[in-house]
């Protein structure tokens, strides 16, 4: 029989780790998330968590039960990761240098900010019985997109918890007063504007693609066998450097970025020049292998070393898709492959 709250919390107090172990653990993951969307690194979030907990178990003594525990540590970690992004030491202000290759003109400046890291979805299993309140705007996989993480990082620290508080988790707006010690009428200021910026970008995140009908969500769409058909497809392409079936599943409007350098390349023309700068440079081969990042499609992309004989990891490549084509690639470099499982090298096949 499961421990009764009431019970745990007391043990708790008389300093038992295990009861307070027990207490916690059902909320670990989705606050780890909480974490990860305010702040757009998984990194920074798992270190957020930590301080939440820490905070809880220090702090247990005064917690009165006025809300549920669930709300209180919500609590702790929203304020944690506003701590946290008041003091910004850890964040890259300055983009590093492009790769060897001479690269194309971008386009222009990246939205995506430098910190930001993808979110593997072997960590989002835990979430599938977690529901947002009735006061959400936006789904659990929107609200888990890269373009969702990418457009609340453009948000003041303060608008970005208020919009995750109440539009992903769906708290009242008096509930997300007193989370973050403000009044109801500053919350719904805060939410005002940063709806409408998160909303501006989704728009214009969504509206690539030949028809130009972009709407104000991006389209979501589960792992279909669609889906699949068409990461077979891209991983053919990468694997046998064949640059015109790549470019054939892209929109003539497509986005490439590479946090965390702060460019952008848009258009197939560009996409082009990219990738035959670099990715299908002359005397590259591949290996790819499948992933799954922010509920999107992903793939680990690993350069052969010739000297070696095995590949070597190159990128992790993650997808958006709409329809049977790509609207966007976001590449990150090799330092978050280990946290999808996938190995620095693969060994040379016959």
């Amino acid at each position: 029989m499961e421990m009764d709250t009431t019970d745990l919390i007391a043990r708790a107090r008389t300093g038992d780790h295990n009861a307070f172990r027990d207490l916690v653990q059902g909320h670990s993951h989705e606050l780890q998330v909480h974490c990860y969307r305010i702040l757009g690194s998984l990194q920074d979030a798992e270190d957020a968590l930590q301080e939440t907990l820490v905070s809880a178990w220090r702090n247990l003594g005064g917690f009165g039960q006025q809300s549920s525990l669930r709300t209180w540590l919500y609590k702790i970690a929203t304020n944690r990761c506003l701590s946290m992004l008041r003091a910004d030491s850890r964040r890259p202000r300055i983009a590093p240098p492009l790769p060897e290759a001479t690269l194309p003109e971008p386009s222009g400046a990246g939205d995506a900010p430098p910190w930001l890291e993808p979110y593997p979805d072997v960590l989002l299993d835990h979430l599938v019985d977690q529901r947002p309140g009735p006061e959400a705007r936006y789904e659990t996989t929107e609200a888990i997109s890269l373009a969702f993480i990418t457009a609340l990082q453009l948000l003041p620290p303060r608008q970005r918890a208020a919009l995750v508080l109440r539009d992903v988790l769906g708290y009242h707006a008096a509930e997300v007063a007193q989370m973050l010690d403000a009044t109801q009428e500053s919350v719904q200021s805060a939410l005002k504007r940063a709806r409408a910026t998160v909303d501006n970008h989704l728009a214009d995140s969504s509206s690539t693609g030949s028809s130009g009908t972009g709407s104000r969500r991006p389209a979501r769409q589960l792992d279909t066998a669609a889906e699949h058909r068409l990461v077979a497809r891209l991983t053919d392409a990468l694997e046998r450097a064949d640059l015109d079936a790549l470019i054939g599943l892209l929109v003539s409007d497509v986005r490439l970025s590479m946090p965390p350098a702060m460019l952008e390349y848009r258009g197939i023309e560009t996409a082009q020049r990219f990738f035959a700068a670099s990715t299908f440079r002359p005397g590259r081969t591949y290996r790819v292998v499948p992933t799954r990042a922010n509920g999107q499609p992903a793939v680990g992309l690993y350069l052969a070393d010739l000297h070696a004989r095995v590949h070597r990891a190159y990128a992790l490549l993650v997808i958006t898709i709409a329809g049977a084509q790509i609207t966007a690639i976001t590449g990150f470099n090799t330092n978050v492959m280990t946290r999808f499982g996938l190995p620095r090298t693969l060994p040379e096949t016959d």
